[in-house]
């Protein structure tokens, strides 16, 4: 009797271990396979992942070289780049008007002879043939890219004769119209880079490729809003006229409202300027915004001295800005509040500046300055 017990306790031992065995295992081994990475949702290694975006350093040093400064007989002066292998420059219209041969400059300080071969009197583009840039390679351009709103971009260009400058932004609208006589622009990009004059026919560089996607062409002066005319828009056009130069150009001072040209210039220059000379005493950038005094200005007060005024402003923020123009005299208003250094303590000053703006060798200086603290 005992040994019967003894057999079934043994028995039922048996049993209940490998029940508790079977168990476990079955409990892990289902588990591992609810809960493994599944093969649908698993990342294909062998896809490949999106290209890194070029480094931005590296796209304006490659972009630079083929960016160049389109110069006039009076003395303005645009930009332009270089996009075929022929030697030719897209640039604006408004940019070479009246003009059939242009001198151009590129970033190393070389100076070529360039002859104007195509400009429209309803598109603002025209294009450059410089003998001496040919078989040069050009920028790039993106042809079926579209930008949307958000996208970074770069605009370069030589604003004020400024040669090699770089301004960021995004794109803030697609598909703008706007009306600058005697050109028409029609489904342009809006930028928030700043554009000036000097800038126009300057290239608008999509950050994330480096490649051309527009001409930076025209700006508002309310908000510095800026232009682009994109790339793919114009291409037909100015690759008929690297084909088959125009013989004779149009004449576009005939056109209605050609002479706001001008005008529009010497306001958004007024703007742009005093907007820069702030900016560059705000970074202590002193040697940029004393060039941009007026020889009468420079000869009553050295450099030393001019430095000296500011060396106690840490910044200068310019709140309202408001330009007054009549009978050629530029009269620019602002509202300026400035962060100061007084005897160890920093202080916030607000003042109204009232710049003159006039031009000397065709060029626009801050003539003078009528200072009023306000508080």
């Amino acid at each position: 009797m005992n040994k019967k017990w003894i057999i079934s306790i043994s028995i039922s031992l048996l049993i209940w271990t490998s029940g508790s065995i079977g168990y476990f295992y079955l409990k892990d081994r289902v588990a591992n396979q609810v809960y493994a990475e599944s093969p649908i949702l698993k990342r294909d290694t062998d896809v490949p992942t999106l290209k890194t975006e070029v480094n931005l350093k590296e796209i304006i040093r490659e972009t630079q070289k083929k960016v160049v400064m389109v110069e006039l007989d009076d003395g303005t002066v645009g930009s332009g780049f270089l996009y075929n292998n022929n030697g030719d420059i897209i640039t604006n219209a408004h940019v070479v008007s009246g003009a059939t041969d242009v001198k151009i400059r590129t970033t190393d300080a070389k100076g070529y002879e360039g002859k104007v071969i195509g400009l429209s009197m309803e598109t603002d583009i025209a294009v450059v043939r410089v003998e001496g840039l040919k078989d040069q390679p050009p920028l790039e351009i993106s042809v079926n890219r579209k930008l949307e709103i958000g996208d970074e971009i770069l605009a370069l260009g030589s604003p004020l004769g400024l040669q090699n400058t770089v301004t960021t932004g995004i794109i803030s609208g697609t598909d703008r119209e706007l009306d600058i006589a005697p050109y028409k622009y029609e489904n342009v990009y809006q930028i928030s880079a700043p554009i000036a004059p000097g800038n126009s026919g300057g290239p608008l560089i999509d950050r994330q490729t480096g490649h051309v996607i527009g001409i930076n062409s025209a700006r508002l002066e309310q908000g510095s809003i800026g232009f682009s005319i994109p790339i793919n828009t114009v291409l037909p056009l100015v690759n008929s006229w690297s084909e088959t130069p125009m013989k004779n150009l149009p004449d576009i001072s005939k056109l209605d409202g050609a002479d706001e040209i001008d005008e529009n210039k010497v306001l958004e220059t007024a703007d742009y300027l005093v907007s820069y000379f702030n900016e560059s005493l705000t970074y202590r950038d002193y040697v940029t915004a004393y060039s941009m005094l007026g020889s009468d200005w420079q000869s009553k007060v050295s450099y030393e001295e001019f430095r000296n005024q500011y060396l106690n402003t840490l910044s200068l923020k310019i709140e309202e800005l408001k330009i007054n123009s009549q009978n050629g005299h530029v009269d620019v208003e602002t509202v300026i509040t400035a962060q100061e250094r007084e005897n160890e303590k920093k202080i916030q000053s607000t003042y109204r500046i009232h710049y003159e703006i006039a031009f000397e060798n065709e060029q626009a200086r801050i003539i003078s300055e009528k200072k009023e603290l306000l508080k």
